[in-house]
């Protein structure tokens, strides 16, 4: 190791930074164990790295894991083409715990990592992405972005201008109490396993939107569904008798609150919605089992 720091300071400094690191990571790739692979391969460049030069480990860090991330996701972009059906973001259970006191900044981190926004991230370029991130989600100042993408400031404002654009047409434009969220989350699993289609149609949006993401591995539906009436039969076909089948838990998942679905007592799936005018706008459905491992402590709790 070309460093004459002691290895438990090193350790510390990492650790000091790694929930900064893993936060930076998911939202480039959408997928928690991409980034933690990103952010165990920082760390192996961090203790190999001549400590003469890391001036700011700060720095230092957040430069080495959004290259690497950007390099990932380009490769993680072929792939996903093949992808089976609809592709949604990893759910994650979000608790920003007491390091995030301010309500305005626990807002802002819930926002930047909602499903919403990461499925409106994945339009962009890797390097849009990359900027907006940093800039929008953790603040950065653009000298600093430029510093680590090896850009200059001028371009990075480019950048940013084009990704705040896009991201503020495709996310939704409305907020909604976690209350009111739970609320219709609860009546629409009741109205759901009761294949109640006239409680359904109630509370769907005429224009809703149902995404199913099952990568081929379970069932699910392959294209978006559209509309309340499609999208309220489908559900009423489908889910009818689910509380016999699926214990559900509620968990915050991605900054807002979810049902999860265990089947014997591991996760089979996730539904979360988006909520407009007090109707439901989207439902989201994460099915593929290897989006559904990191939620088997949630499950155990």
């Amino acid at each position: 190791m070309p460093t004459d720091t002691p290895t438990d300071t090193l350790t510390d400094l990492f650790e000091e930074h790694r929930p900064m690191l893993l936060g930076v990571a998911y939202r480039m790739l959408g997928r928690a164990a991409d980034a933690e692979d990103v952010v165990q391969e920082a760390w192996l460049r961090w203790t190999a790295e001549d400590r003469a030069e890391v001036r700011e480990p700060r720095a230092f860090l957040v430069r080495i894991t959004t290259r690497l991330a950007i390099d990932r996701l380009r490769q993680a972009q072929t792939r996903r083409e093949s992808y089976v059906g609809p592709w949604l973001p990893e759910p994650v259970v979000t608790d920003f715990g007491p390091s995030v006191p301010d309500t305005a900044e626990r807002a802002l981190l819930s926002d930047s990592v909602s499903l919403a926004v990461l499925v409106v991230l994945e339009s962009l370029s890797p390097l849009e992405r990359a900027v907006f991130v940093l800039r929008e989600a953790f603040g950065f100042p653009f000298a600093e972005i430029a510093a680590t993408l090896d850009r200059s400031e001028a371009a990075v404002r480019q950048l940013a201008g084009r990704a705040r654009r896009h991201v503020d047409e495709g996310k939704p434009r409305y907020d909604v109490d976690p209350v009111e969220r739970r609320d219709l989350t609860e009546r629409f699993l009741s109205a759901a396993a009761g294949g109640d289609l006239g409680g359904l149609l109630a509370l769907l949006a005429p224009d809703v939107r149902l995404v199913g993401d099952s990568g081929g591995k379970s069932k699910a539906p392959l294209r978006i569904i559209d509309s309340a009436d499609k999208v309220g039969r489908f559900v009423a076909a489908t889910a009818e008798g689910a509380h016999e089948r699926f214990e559900f838990r509620f968990v915050e998942l991605n900054g807002a609150p979810a049902l999860l679905a265990l089947a014997d007592g591991k996760p089979d799936s996730v539904f979360q919605i988006e909520v407009r005018d007090g109707r439901i706008q989207c439902v989201y459905i994460i099915r593929n089992p290897d989006k559904l491992h990191g939620l088997e402590e949630a499950a155990a709790l």
